[in-house]
């Protein structure tokens, strides 16, 4: 990575194994009843399905109707053995296999550990959105309700993995993530001198870092691995800034798909005909598009949902953007630069319920 002025390291990264707390599927019943969705995209309808699935579900703990009633779930579970705690810390390998919303399907590996909180000043862990205080301090309550991590956040490092990915049955599977135990070994050291990026996970962090608690549950995945994807989210806007568009939408894709990366454009929609517009070299795609869309936008990974959104009447006007690329992201993290919200959509999203960090040692 580069260095600059902006980017003075001031401590390491620490990572650690973890001793685990787990459901019990002799107790519990099947994990794949158990496990859910990060609690940021589950909407009310999908909230109610999964506290359906289970009364152990562990959306009871990541969306409760109060942080009270998740400490007490929390409790019982552990002293009625539906929870149990791992003898022995270690690192856990971990395999998402997904097809994508291009569908392509792909596998994306990674590490499951514990990191030392530092606070963004340190540099160790870099931000690259910007975040809401609602979230954090609902997030904050519910860490300190707990006393437990009950979800990981999603980390990017540079390099090589500093493991070979196991090979053989997994301990834990789930909906198409896959995790095996891997011992210590050099693997902390490894990470020692890496910045590490947050994925996904904002919010979770610096619940953290106001806590003042000392590790948080990470999954860390390399910017060299194969399945590591970044998908487009496109904006639906209610104003847009004075574009005319008379174009037909597959021309101005396709005008859009031949212009450098390294220069910000995008495709703005509105009934009746599209336009490409161009912005700075150097800058993003989601960057020329907050200065186009004044006013409130909406978000969706769907191409087709963003223009019929238009056709509907229901916006002035969509913008099409091509996926953030992850080098560019490093550049503004490490410049200590952050970038609209909905910038990346990496996929898929992480499972909560399959492994659970407590705050005390």
């Amino acid at each position: 990575m580069e260095h600059g002025g902006c980017n003075v390291r001031l401590e390491m990264a620490v990572v650690k194994p973890i001793r685990a707390v787990r459901y019990d599927e002799s107790v519990a019943g099947s994990i794949e009843e158990l496990v859910a969705p990060p609690y940021d995209v589950i909407d009310e309808a999908q909230r109610e399905e999964l506290r359906a699935r289970s009364p152990l579900n562990v959306v009871h703990l990541t969306l409760p109707d109060d942080e009270a009633d998740a400490a007490r779930l929390w409790r019982e579970w552990l002293s009625d053995g539906v929870l149990a705690r791992d003898d022995k810390p270690t690192f856990w390998a971990l395999e998402q296999r997904y097809v994508g919303p291009d569908g392509i399907e792909r596998t994306r590996r990674g590490l499951v550990a514990a990191l030392k909180v530092e606070p963004y000043e340190s540099r160790v862990v870099l931000p690259h959105e910007r975040t809401h205080a609602g979230p954090k301090e609902g997030r904050k309550r519910l860490l300190e309700a707990l006393g437990a991590h009950p979800e990981p956040i999603f980390l990017l490092y540079d390099g090589a993995p500093p493991f070979e990915h196991p090979a053989g049955e997994p301990e834990l599977e789930a909906e198409g993530t896959r995790m095996w135990r891997i011992p210590p070994d050099s693997i902390a050291e490894a990470f020692a001198d890496k910045q590490l990026l947050i994925a996904d996970g904002h919010h979770r962090y610096e619940t953290a870092v106001a806590s003042g608690v000392e590790d948080i549950l990470v999954v860390l995945v390399s910017t060299d691995d194969p399945g590591l994807m970044i998908f487009p989210t496109h904006r639906i806007a209610e104003r847009v800034n004075g574009t005319s568009a008379n174009k037909e939408l597959e021309d101005a894709l396709a005008e859009l798909e031949a212009q450098p990366p390294e220069r910000a454009a995008a495709v703005v929609y509105r009934k009746g005909g599209a336009a490409l517009v161009e912005g700075d070299e150097g800058a993003l795609d989601v960057q020329l598009v907050e200065s186009l869309a004044p006013g409130p936008v909406r978000y969706t990974p769907s191409l087709d949902e963003a223009v019929a959104a238009v056709e509907e009447g229901g916006a002035e006007g969509a913008f099409i953007v091509r996926p953030t690329r992850i080098e560019d992201v490093f550049r503004f993290a490490q410049a200590g630069e952050t970038l609209p919200q909905k910038t990346t959509y990496f996929y898929p999203k992480l499972l909560s319920g399959l492994l659970f960090l407590p705050l005390d040692p």
